[in-house]
């Protein structure tokens, strides 16, 4: 769900310059609740990442269900469920809370998505690979 402002993004946070860091988009682009995918970057090997926005809160994750280790997405920046509440993997069906990336129905009750940073910074999504 999107009640959470835990992962909220903070205007005008800015980490270390000496980080890397990925431009996703525009915050404007993303609809009030939307999800974006996107390359981690070469040196990652086609490792994906997704970002989901819900409301004024953004939340990033590493594309790799917990269960089997599939990409979760069913087609380019699709993440989440019909009603866009809640993030599923399109492999085994296991749906996970947007704010908190934890599984909340299907194969792997208990496990999480692995977060990743996220910031808004002069209005773009910027994501800390780490």
């Amino acid at each position: 769900s999107c009640d959470s402002v835990s992962g909220k993004a903070r205007p005008g946070h800015h980490l270390m310059t000496s980080e890397r860091r990925l431009v996703i988009c525009r915050f404007d682009e993303l609809e009030p609740v939307d999800a974006r995918g996107f390359r981690l970057g070469p040196e990652d090997q086609g490792h994906t990442g997704f970002v989901v926005r819900c409301q004024d809160a953004l939340h990033a994750y590493r594309n790799v269900c917990p269960h089997a280790g599939n990409p979760l997405h069913w087609k380019p920046h699709g993440f989440l469920t019909r009603n866009r509440d809640l993030i599923m993997c399109s492999v085994h069906g296991a749906i996970f809370d947007i704010a908190s990336g934890r599984c909340v129905g299907g194969p792997c009750p208990g496990r999480a998505l692995t977060p990743l940073r996220v910031s808004l910074e002069a209005g773009n999504v910027v994501i800390y690979p780490g």
